[in-house]
């Protein structure tokens, strides 16, 4: 992967006198409940500037890129998540990968939302419309992922993916993402909260929880001022009874590689590859849409390559 440099100074300097991103797993109401809180400023910017975005499509896309990263606080080891989305409006949907390690990647099916005149709210319901979420689990120790699909009801990640877990799984669920833009656009804080029932959990408390998250400052703009996972679970759970029993990165991250992308090249049909050794264009460029990453090889490289699938497939 290579990552983009985040160029402007204040959002550069604003990083550097902020906590670290992170996320911090946690029980909560008599161990009925699992929560996680995910801080992910720098993961956002980063996202940012690896696809170039504006500020609606780093909402969207921010928005699942944190809670992808909340919901990792459910697998374990090499378990991955897959977060989609595939919707009728302008915004066409979105894919996100995660795994327990803290990484994430992912894409928005349109590089660019249109609209139609200025965007004076940030409600993403008009540019979601009518679609389908669905959440993948690759599991290390099962031979098939499990995906759950549920329709998109809300036009709100938070919203339709708290009532997926309601529907799909069976696991009363609170979910609260969150992005803090300054006056000039800049993401100066970004984060979630992930709450969810336990298996034979009493859910008696889950009504002083709901109202609890209701109460809770917004999220971004608590990370933007400084706070950590650990001190918003202390400072708004602890009376509940919060215990943190984990703590994991978060952060973006992409396993693309220039010689992996090399692989590719060499794998192609022998006509198209031959096309593209006589033809070009040159350099030929490949770009990875989970991190927007562009890799180059000159004509001498491609020739090389060339010879090598030539060597090895005859």
């Amino acid at each position: 992967m290579i990552l983009a440099p985040i160029a402007d100074e204040v959002i550069s300097s604003h990083l550097s006198n902020i906590a670290n991103d992170g996320m911090d797993i946690f029980l909560v109401a008599d161990s009925n409940y699992r929560g996680a809180v995910l801080h992910g400023t720098r993961l956002v910017n980063q996202m940012r500037a690896n696809h170039r975005l504006g500020v609606l499509e780093t909402l969207m896309l921010g928005h699942a890129y944190i809670a992808a990263g909340l919901m990792t606080s459910l697998v374990k080891g090499n378990d991955r998540i897959l977060l989609a989305i595939e919707c009728e409006g302008p915004a066409k949907g979105l894919v996100v990968e995660s795994n327990a390690r803290g990484e994430i990647r992912g894409y928005l099916r349109t590089k660019q939302i249109p609209v139609d005149g200025p965007v004076d709210s940030f409600d993403l319901a008009p540019y979601i419309g009518e679609g389908t979420l669905s959440v993948t689990r690759h599991l290390e120790m099962a031979r098939t992922p499990f995906t759950g699909h549920a329709k998109l009801e809300h036009g709100n990640l938070a919203t339709d993916l708290a009532a997926y877990f309601v529907r799909s799984e069976q696991a009363p669920t609170t979910v609260s993402l969150s992005i803090q833009f300054d006056r000039d656009g800049l993401v100066t804080g970004a984060g979630g909260l992930f709450i969810q029932a336990l298996p034979d959990a009493e859910t008696s408390s889950g009504a002083a929880l709901e109202d609890r998250v209701r109460e809770l400052p917004s999220i971004g703009s608590l990370f933007a001022s400084g706070e950590t996972p650990a001190h918003v679970i202390k400072r708004y759970f602890a009376d509940l009874g919060a215990e943190i029993i984990g703590t994991r990165p978060s952060e973006f991250s992409c396993h693309c590689s220039r010689g992996m992308y090399r692989d590719y090249i060499e794998s192609l049909p022998k006509g198209e590859l031959e096309d593209i050794e006589e033809n070009g264009p040159f350099p030929l460029k490949v770009t990875c849409h989970n991190c927007n990453s562009t890799y180059e090889y000159d004509r001498q490289e491609v020739h090389t390559i060339a010879q090598s699938a030539r060597a090895r497939f005859g």
